[in-house]
């Protein structure tokens, strides 16, 4: 699954807790800026992974980038994942109308391959389980995307069912799958989110 943003909603009144930096093994989940934008566009602007993301167009322009990175809201946890320095993707969550947070993420494709989705994904399901207090999780992919499976199920999310989702890129609707984890389910992963 890559980066699902949602555009803001009246219901949501979660503000994320103030955590700006999260650090894993390899990476250091941060903030965006409008410094990230060149940055921001060039990866998500590749038609690989624009085409598995809800809201990213195709093109994506840096005009894009940087309206994205301004619209990030308060009820929003976005974070940029970087490599030594260098931004390979973002992640993070939104909450959805039932209160869970819905995880997403996108990478960009000379990153693919190497476990930072998985590594990334584990610090959010963490912080969302953790200090932001969360009793459920949710997230989807579109159904070509067998990449983002593997992703979902390494994080300890479930399969609880199929829709359709819309993509900016593709300007259809397409068959997705949808997945849930709560606080209880977790447990069941000896304390780890994956």
């Amino acid at each position: 699954m890559k980066m699902t943003v949602r555009k803001k909603t009246m219901q949501t009144t979660i503000a994320p807790v103030a955590d700006p930096v999260i650090r894993t093994e390899r990476l250091t989940l941060r903030p965006l800026t409008q410094l990230d934008a060149a940055r921001v566009a060039e990866l998500a602007g590749d038609w690989d992974v624009a085409r598995m993301t809800v809201r990213v167009p195709y093109p994506y322009t840096l005009v894009d980038a940087d309206e994205w990175i301004r619209s990030i809201s308060d009820g929003e946890y976005v974070r940029g994942m970087e490599l030594d320095g260098t931004l390979i993707g973002a992640c993070g969550y939104v909450v959805d109308d039932s209160g869970a947070a819905e995880i997403g993420y996108w990478i960009g494709k000379p990153y693919w391959g190497y476990g930072f989705a998985t590594e990334a994904g584990r610090a959010v399901v963490a912080h969302c389980l953790g200090p932001e207090g969360f009793k459920r999780l949710v997230c989807c992919h579109f159904a070509d995307n067998p990449a983002s499976a593997r992703v979902i199920r390494k994080l300890g999310f479930r399969l609880i069912g199929s829709c359709s989702g819309w993509s900016d890129a593709r300007q259809c609707h397409a068959p997705t799958l949808r997945y849930e984890q709560t606080r209880s389910w977790s447990r069941f992963l000896g304390g780890r989110a994956a």
